[in-house]
């Protein structure tokens, strides 16, 4: 008998059955994650209940349709013909400007609970220049699909800040969206007008799936939850000459390369908690080695409770530079990593968890300051 999933009513939801004053003229960021319980439109929503006059889009796009890095023009949306503004790329004076001209702005996305994804920080940037230009800020929260109760990684330090980890926070923080927007305002002295639109029914214990809501993939390569488990330990093969799975339906689950030997690689792991690696082998339609066979290492979680993605991360990493003298690791993966003890000399995995296991138990103390949950 399947346990019966915990209802949950996010932000959306809860100004659409409570209301909530939104103030002049409204600009919503959001993207397809936007969406009230019953899957209908935030943007459709909220144009029924204030002033919406403009949309703007992060990563990825308004319709989450665009593939990383790829910079995103401004358009008008043929459904609602309100302005669609991107705040992600080269080009985004004009966004900017369009941003602090507004007298409410509220942002709808749906997080994965990793530094390293670029939302986070499309909002912290927009609440900067709100509190700038006297313009309030309102997030309606979501849930983080890894739950509230483990923080895990590195703490960044801010020598490798950057828009895929911006303050120093841990790979794995364990807050929501809202908590994080509370918490970067006062720490990070933004000091913006903000208020939080807290759930209704979400525990800390909850993984995404274990509530009643459609989990709606966040991003091109983050097609269901277990990917955003792994990508936490995953995502730094980036900035190697491995793929991370991109191009294929299994996105950061799999990592490979065509002179990858998986078996000597899992062997060297030895048995991990929570995961089980496996031997396999993909050709991958675009991103890296395209169209090109590689011999891989698949992740299958067997217990999330255990699993510890970036520690496997790590250890995988670190295998494979101690098996193959192929493997090249770019400096920038210091941004993802938020250190670059990799490149020491003596570097050790577990020695280097253990001692960043310390540093996010002292953060995650810290941070239950703005639990809302």
């Amino acid at each position: 008998m399947k346990r019966a999933k915990q209802k949950v009513l996010c932000g959306a939801d809860a100004i659409a059955k409570n209301g909530f004053d939104l103030q002049g003229k409204c600009g919503l960021i959001t993207n397809h994650t936007g969406v009230l319980s019953d899957l209908s439109s935030t943007v459709d929503m909220l144009k029924e209940k204030c002033n919406l006059t403009a949309l703007f889009g992060p990563e990825h796009g308004v319709r989450g349709d665009v593939q990383a890095g790829q910079n995103i023009a401004s358009f008008i949306d043929e459904r609602t013909r309100l302005p669609v503004y991107s705040l992600y790329g080269d080009n985004i004076s004009e966004s900017e400007k369009m941003l602090s001209s507004m007298d409410t702005v509220v942002f709808d996305i749906q997080d994965v609970g990793a530094r390293f994804y670029t939302y986070a920080y499309t909002m912290t940037d927009a609440m900067k220049l709100c509190a700038e230009h006297g313009v309030k800020f309102v997030v309606l929260d979501r849930p983080n699909p890894l739950g509230g109760i483990k923080a895990e990684g590195t703490v960044l330090d801010r020598r490798f800040s950057s828009f895929v980890g911006r303050f120093p926070t841990p790979t794995r923080c364990g807050l929501t969206i809202g908590e994080f927007a509370l918490m970067m305002n006062e720490t990070e002295n933004i000091g913006c007008d903000l208020t939080v639109i807290p759930m209704e029914g979400w525990k800390r214990e909850l993984y995404y799936d274990e509530t009643d809501l459609v989990f709606i993939q966040p991003s091109p390569n983050i097609p269901t939850v277990d990917t955003a488990f792994v990508y936490i330990g995953t995502c730094i093969f980036e900035e190697t000459n491995l793929s991370e799975g991109r191009g294929t339906t299994k996105p950061f689950e799999m990592i490979g390369a065509p002179w990858l030997d998986s078996e000597a690689v899992i062997e060297r792991m030895g048995q991990q908690e929570g995961v089980i690696l496996r031997e396999c082998s993909f050709t991958p339609t675009f991103s890296d080695y395209k169209d090109n066979f590689c011999r891989g290492i698949q992740l299958h979680i067997t217990d999330r409770d255990f699993f510890s993605p970036f520690a496997v991360g790590i250890k995988l990493l670190d295998a494979i530079r101690k098996t193959h003298h192929e493997l090249e690791i770019e400096p920038a993966i210091t941004n993802l990593i938020g250190t670059d003890d990799i490149f020491r000399p003596d570097f050790d995995p577990d020695t280097f968890i253990t001692a960043e296991q310390q540093r996010v138990a002292e953060w995650q103390t810290r941070s239950k300051k703005w639990y809302l949950y």
